[in-house]
């Protein structure tokens, strides 16, 4: 079967950075399920694990942690689905990726793939939803329920990126008034037609811009997705007494928590990979989640996440990709279509 992998880590403006390979097709064991992808995504950590490094694989390394399709076949354990159910997912940052034709996937971090969507605007969603979603309800505490969230703020940090422009609506549906970052008048446009009800600058202390905006004590939450050295002691002096941070970008500083001590903040990370990883015992929550969001999406209340979408998955446009998420400047998600 056709795929896109790697076997040096290489700049992305290498011509071997990410190449057009051939694989046997996999079968699916236990609770494994073999998915015909029809679209993936590109997300941040593609882009990090393809970074230069001095690794060389014998075996083919295939990226890609968003995929949207339809399932070829079932292991003999599974029960959540069957052969031509479609679906969507992000998968297992410890397994081969989903930029190939088929893909194995642990049927317990797999949903539904909304009705009302195409497969390129499913697979735009599954890695950052998750991160979103577990970012916002598991780790920050939120509850869904507009009306206990009525006073209560959130700033999201990046607010026009991929887990950004996931975060900002579920956040709304939750009730909370939503405050998010940006820097560019596309990108504050993106997060605000996306629920967002104020943007603020993130290249400037967040205090004062949140008293301006008549939040004086501070907010309930912050949801970092940007930057967590740069903006640690922003965060600490916008945060509210005995209020959650959650941040998702790893740091090679230390941070100095003694910031957070005053306030009896609660300082976390989210990482979506962490369940699948580690194979928690409610490794199935990622299908809960992700079958939750897709009735919302076809009931209306989500919108997808794409901005923009190449054809068709091979290693040119996959390089592509990865140069546009390299860029820093990328609103929404990136998706590619069709293998030829």
């Amino acid at each position: 079967m056709k795929a896109v992998g790697l076997y040096k880590y290489l700049p992305i403006d290498h011509e071997e950075s990410l190449l057009d390979i051939e694989v046997d097709k996999p079968v699916p064991k236990e609770r494994e399920i073999l998915v015909k992808v029809e679209a993936v995504s590109v997300n941040p950590v593609d882009t990090k694990v393809r970074a230069p490094k001095e690794n060389i694989e014998e075996q083919p390394r295939i990226l890609g942690w968003d995929v949207a399709g339809v399932v070829d076949e079932v292991g003999p354990d599974c029960t959540l689905f069957e052969p031509g159910d479609e679906v969507y997912y992000a998968g297992s940052i410890d397994r081969q990726g989903g930029n190939s034709e088929y893909h194995l996937v642990d049927e317990r971090i797999v949903g539904h793939k909304p009705v009302l969507l195409s497969y390129s605007e499913a697979a735009a969603l599954p890695l950052t939803t998750i991160t979103a979603w577990e970012g916002i309800f598991d780790r920050l505490g939120v509850k869904m329920d507009p009306r206990k969230n009525a006073s209560k703020s959130i700033l999201i940090i990046g607010a026009a990126g991929g887990v950004g422009s996931i975060a900002v609506q579920l956040a709304k549906m939750a009730g909370l008034k939503v405050i998010g970052t940006a820097s560019r008048p596309e990108s504050s446009k993106w997060a605000m037609d996306r629920g967002a009800d104020f943007i603020i600058d993130h290249h400037e202390p967040f205090l004062p811009q949140l008293t301006e905006l008549g939040i004086h004590n501070g907010v309930n939450y912050i949801f970092c997705l940007h930057s967590t050295d740069q903006h640690w002691e922003n965060m600490a002096d916008a945060i509210a007494p005995q209020g959650n941070i959650c941040s998702i970008v790893e740091t090679d500083k230390h941070l100095d928590l003694t910031l957070l001590k005053n306030k009896s903040v609660t300082f976390s990370w989210e990482f979506m990979f962490t369940r699948p990883l580690y194979k928690t015992g409610d490794m199935i929550e990622q299908y809960r989640l992700l079958n939750k969001v897709s009735k919302f999406l076809d009931d209306k209340k989500l919108e997808t996440t794409v901005d923009t979408i190449l054809s068709p998955i091979n290693a040119n446009n996959l390089q592509k990709a990865h140069k546009m998420i390299e860029s820093g400047r990328t609103i929404g998600k990136i998706v590619i279509a069709d293998f030829e």
